[in-house]
């Protein structure tokens, strides 16, 4: 409803915008956008189904896995809608536009605790591997898988719950983003957004912050052991089986520390630049994650072999 001050109270939809500066290749764009989700979706999905076997039932292949069953979740969350925005259907409901912030959001962080969870698997696994049997049980991969998504929907939630209560009055429904993300929604606002902006920032170095600085100095922990091994072989070995977690770290948390630092801070860059960034720091971790996994781990390898090679014997 439109007021007197030009104002819109309590919007009931809302416009998600393209990709302004490339309207005439928007269908293109879609494309490749929606290849990235079928590739992870089946590539993950398989990493999910070798895993599954009894062989692999360790904690570095469950963490994996858990990785591989978020990703699906996030990756569907953002593209279903942002190829029916591609594809010329843009309009949201505000209510529908939370709850695909509140999801987008949860996976986040549920991502960064199960990466967090993977490199103090490895750093038991390397610096006291006489322990990590005992340490690293069915019970505390449970415990952990809920711990970091009771987390996540904890921090989360009050987002929206500030959004809701605290933001009546908005300036314009046009969403500068091709789906719900908690900024591009708080920057709509005509009311004082300061403890939105505030709790935002809260939430994102919480969590960001707390789960890089523990993954580092395990990291650190483990190299200095590594380097301390006087076999080659050994360390070779305990290299190998940490590259690919490594790999999976960097290609998280450099694009979600991109993608945070130009929305806030990097005005002099063009909007198609940071919502094609935003979008592709969605995507691409899902879309890596088993390939990287498949590649550099030779038990997964190994075990894909086996399911294949049974499927075209029958």
């Amino acid at each position: 409803m439109l007021n007197l001050s030009g104002t819109v109270f309590m919007p009931s939809v809302l416009t998600l915008i393209r990709i302004p500066g490339l309207e005439s290749v928007q269908f293109w764009i879609g494309i490749p956008f929606c290849a990235m989700y079928i590739i992870a979706l089946f590539g993950n999905s398989l990493l999910m189904i070798v895993i599954s076997e009894r062989s692999l039932q360790e904690p570095m292949y469950l963490f994996l896995a858990m990785l591989g069953a978020t990703d699906i979740a996030l990756s569907t969350c953002i593209l279903l809608k942002m190829l029916g925005i591609f594809f010329h259907l843009p309009k949201i409901y505000f209510d529908v536009c939370l709850l695909q912030m509140r999801l987008i959001h949860t996976f986040q962080c549920v991502e960064s605790g199960i990466l967090l969870a993977m490199a103090l698997d490895r750093y038991v696994a390397i610096c006291d591997p006489l322990r990590h049997a005992t340490i690293f049980t069915h019970q505390l991969l449970t415990q952990i898988g809920a711990g970091v998504t009771l987390r996540a929907a904890f921090l989360v939630a009050p987002c929206l719950i500030l959004i809701k209560c605290r933001l009546k009055n908005y300036r314009t429904t046009l969403v500068s983003h091709s789906y719900c993300e908690h900024m591009a929604i708080v920057k709509l606002a005509a009311d004082d957004t300061r403890i939105n902006k505030i709790y935002g920032l809260f939430v994102a170095f919480s969590i960001l912050g707390f789960d890089i600085i523990f993954i580092t100095l395990s990291y650190i922990r483990i190299f200095i052991t590594v380097f301390s091994l006087t076999q080659k072989e050994a360390r070779l070995k305990a290299f190998n089986t940490c590259i690919a977690h490594i790999c999976v770290f960097l290609e998280f948390y450099l694009l979600a520390l991109f993608s945070f630092f130009t929305h806030r801070f990097g005005f002099h860059l063009p909007p198609y630049i940071h919502i094609l960034l935003s979008n592709l720091y969605l995507l691409v971790p899902p879309l890596l994650n088993p390939i990287v996994s498949g590649a550099k781990i030779k038990q997964i390898q190994d075990q894909a072999s086996k399911i294949f090679h049974c499927k075209d014997v029958s």
